[in-house]
């Protein structure tokens, strides 16, 4: 990836379209931001894969993360909770959460990062009926 200066902040070009990064959310996005979407996109998207490998069919997700950054030491990541709400009929929590343990322990942004900020998940089931 190539990164070039502009005014307020730094672009990128990417084959999908130029992403805008700046520490003014006025000009880009926030580099925070950027992890966090990183860290949820990676953790859901695994989930989803490792869900349709074990064929249980989902209607729909939602990931919502919380952060909590210390401002004592330049804003840093302290924490990211993911609370994820799958949506669904015959939806078994059990299998869910035995699900989303496998996608935590094969997402590398989690991987990543595991060590230096403390990543939790939490997970809602809405079932809906046939």
């Amino acid at each position: 990836m190539d990164f070039y200066l502009k005014e307020g902040g730094l672009r990128t070009k990417l084959p999908y379209g130029e992403l805008d990064i700046s520490g003014n959310e006025e000009c880009g996005y926030r580099p925070y931001q950027l992890m966090v979407a990183s860290i949820a996109g990676c953790s859901g998207s695994v989930f989803r894969k490792v869900l349709e490998k074990q064929r249980i069919n989902i209607d729909d997700l939602h990931i919502s993360a919380e952060v909590t950054r210390n401002p004592d030491e330049a804003n840093r990541l302290e924490s990211i909770d993911l609370h994820f709400v799958v949506k669904g009929a015959h939806l078994n929590r059990e299998k869910l959460e035995k699900t989303l343990e496998v996608a935590r322990k094969n997402c590398s942004m989690i991987r990543t990062i595991e060590n230096s900020v403390k990543i939790t998940e939490s997970l809602e089931i809405i079932k809906l009926s046939n």
